[in-house]
């Protein structure tokens, strides 16, 4: 039987000198949606620190996620300009909801995520008041009631 297969109990084997054998790799049927570089993410915010913001993501490019992913929101990925003046703490809060770009994959626990950009940011927020806030357009909401920009205040219209 050199150079055949041989069948055995239901499993076919090569011969000595016998063809290679074929495999068929089954995956999971969805994995639902994973972020990559360049997708749009809606996530929330779960811890701030001086130098970055933890991120649970919930959607990936307006699908949301069957796993558990975390993004990270470097201090010099919240915008871009005055990146030096950027203050976490003032910046974010636990709670907060946010559209953030994907940079990259960043380390083996967490992706790089930005902000930097007028249509990325605090989509909802909850005053120190206690009231929540939810934000139509980044750009059109954030400005001080004087006209003047600013980075840490919102007016609600």
């Amino acid at each position: 039987m050199e150079g055949e297969e041989e069948e055995e109990e239901g499993l076919v084997t090569p011969g000595v000198l016998g063809r290679r054998a074929t495999v068929e790799v089954v995956g999971h049927k969805a994995h639902g949606a994973v972020p990559k570089p360049g997708s749009m993410v809606v996530g929330r915010v779960t811890k701030v620190m001086a130098r970055l913001a933890s991120v649970d993501i919930m959607c990936v490019d307006s699908k949301s996620v069957r796993e558990t992913f975390t993004g990270i929101i470097r201090q010099q990925d919240v915008r871009a300009t005055e990146i030096d003046k950027v203050d976490m703490y003032l910046s974010f809060r636990p709670g907060d909801i946010v559209r953030a770009l994907v940079l990259s994959l960043g380390d083996a626990r967490a992706y790089y995520l930005s902000t930097a950009k007028n249509e990325l940011g605090v989509l909802s927020a909850q005053s120190s008041a206690g009231k929540e806030h939810y934000l139509q357009h980044q750009s059109s909401t954030c400005q001080s009631r004087d006209g003047t920009h600013q980075w840490t205040e919102m007016q609600c219209q």
